[in-house]
């Protein structure tokens, strides 16, 4: 079982309101912005921070609220549209595994540092364990060693043998399409510095856009009618 933290003894350790502190997290990872554009909008609103205390925020702070989330999550489905596309860290272009399902919903994600057999390797197995079963079917592109990984898998009992590949121009676009959301906001974070340091920003611009995407069952909060930062504030206290 995953532990939870409490958010409201988390947030009293950086001595500043919680409201702040979750604001600040969410819009870095909501909006285009940068540390420094947090810095100047919460210094029009009487605050003076640091744009390192926020980076501190992000990094802490935010896996925390994920895994909070992560208890609503709703059951992706057993058909992976599966592609890698890179982002760029100090530099250089990093290699990130995603998967969604034929809905579009957000299966999992793996940032690498190579690509090659074992990354592809690895990326299934965390995929697997993140949802608690194998897909029935998986569809690439034409990335060889993609390909070879699951028929290894499948010979090792990885996957199921009637696991299906396949290649579907429509479901490749569907998460080539995706990767857009991911992609488009390192740009205004003006970029990542270290390997270590970007995998958690992803990983939370990944979960919001979950949010986003209705990936959340929260009927037993009771929040019809509650805008999306209450339900955040909701899901954190509950």
């Amino acid at each position: 079982m995953v532990k939870l933290v409490d958010v409201e003894a988390l947030c009293a350790s950086h001595h500043l309101e919680r409201e702040v502190i979750i604001l600040c997290v969410r819009w870095y990872l909501r909006l285009k912005l940068s540390f420094r554009d947090l810095v100047e909008m919460m210094g029009e609103r009487g605050l003076s921070i640091a744009h390192t205390t926020i980076i501190r925020w992000v990094q802490r702070c935010a896996p925390a609220f994920e895994r909070r989330w992560n208890r609503f999550a709703r059951t992706a489905g057993r058909s992976w549209p599966v592609d890698e596309t890179y982002v760029k860290i100090r530099g250089e272009w990093i290699d990130l595994h995603r998967a969604v399902d034929r809905d579009g919903k957000t299966v999992v994600f793996r940032l690498s540092a190579r690509r090659d057999v074992a990354a592809a390797k690895a990326f299934f197995r965390k995929a697997i364990k993140a949802r608690g079963c194998a897909p029935r079917t998986i569809t690439l592109d034409g990335y060889a060693v993609s390909h070879r990984v699951v028929h290894e898998m499948r010979a090792d009992g990885m996957l199921p043998d009637d696991t299906k590949l396949g290649s579907s121009k429509y479901l490749n676009n569907l998460i080539e399409q995706d990767h857009c959301g991911i992609k488009l906001r390192p740009r205004p974070m003006l970029g990542f510095k270290r390997f270590n340091n970007a995998a958690i920003p992803i990983a939370s611009i990944d979960f919001l856009r979950q949010t986003q995407k209705d990936q959340f069952n929260l009927s037993r909060l009771r929040l019809e009618g509650q805008t999306a930062p209450a339900a955040g504030n909701a899901v954190l206290a509950a």
